[in-house]
């Protein structure tokens, strides 16, 4: 008798910036009710919030974010003057997972699902898939670049590449996770059903930052279609049983860049909820 072939699952967290405490929420349900997946990929704040759930670091994410929510050392204009980025990389990235709040690499290591990010080339204006790995500093270095906002943050060099956020040329990689053998695969996004990505505002302004770099521009004024083809994909495949979809059941209202605790921790409890709801479906889709 053959032996059954072993079906890959994956998960795929999009980014959003503040609405990823949707998906801190929804993973950190997963995490307590011992859901776990072979693969993961993460954009941007899928990246930097999801990282804790491979560390199984259960509610990290909301903790610092909340905590940090008003403290100019974590996010300001007062940073993007002084420094270019209006998430102060020093803090961020350093820091607070270093000092004040510690990201468990151990754990992070110790998990053996892989994990997966994007960043976007700014010389090509194509993504960037790396695997991370280690716990060498340029890790860090890669979860920066790939929430790298553009107009609000300075591009990130590793290693020669000059690199910007991913959701500039993949914000939902499902079909990165397809071709490298994840055929089982749980989508985590951050916008209701029924939205639409519409032409990207501050366009000018981009071409004027980046004009050394004319195919991010265009990476950037094509983003809607890029985005809308990409949401078209995933809920075609939902329909067909191929992916397992958890997404906001309404929009969640609240902003890119949040400074209010409590609105962090409402957006949070919605993806929780809609996990827990969820939870036998996806039990049942993951075999």
């Amino acid at each position: 008798m053959e032996e059954e072939k072993t079906v890959r699952t994956g998960l795929v967290c999009e980014g959003g910036a503040m609405r990823g405490m949707f998906t801190a929420g929804v993973l950190d349900v997963f995490l307590e009710e011992g859901i776990r997946f072979d693969g993961m990929v993460g954009v941007s704040a899928g990246a930097t919030f999801g990282c804790n759930f491979k560390s199984r670091q259960i509610g990290r994410t909301i903790r610092y974010n909340k905590r940090f929510a008003k403290d100019r050392r974590y996010c300001s204009i007062e940073s993007l003057l002084k420094t270019g980025n209006l998430y102060n990389a020093e803090f961020c990235y350093h820091t607070l997972p270093e000092t004040i709040d510690l990201f468990d690499w151990d754990s992070f290591l110790a998990n053996p699902m892989k994990f997966y990010m994007v960043a976007t080339d700014c010389d090509t204006g194509r993504p960037v898939y790396h695997e991370c790995k280690s716990s060498n500093p340029e890790e860090m270095e890669w979860f920066r670049a790939s929430a790298s906002m553009p107009l609000v943050s300075k591009p990130v060099v590793i290693r020669g590449q000059t690199l910007l956020d991913g959701g500039i040329s993949n914000a939902i990689p499902l079909s990165f996770m397809e071709h490298i053998g994840y055929e089982r695969n749980v989508v985590i996004l951050t916008q209701d059903r029924s939205y639409q990505k519409k032409p990207q505002a501050g366009m000018q302004a981009f071409r004027r930052l980046q004009k050394q770099y004319p195919l991010c521009y265009e990476a950037m004024k094509n983003r809607h279609f890029m985005y809308n083809d990409q949401l078209a994909d995933v809920h075609a495949k939902e329909t067909t049983g191929q992916v397992l979809v958890i997404q906001p059941p309404a929009p969640l209202g609240i902003h890119r860049v949040e400074h209010d605790p409590e609105a962090l921790e409402r957006v949070y409890q919605i993806g929780r909820s809609e996990a827990e709801k969820r939870l036998e479906e996806v039990r049942a889709f993951l075999g």
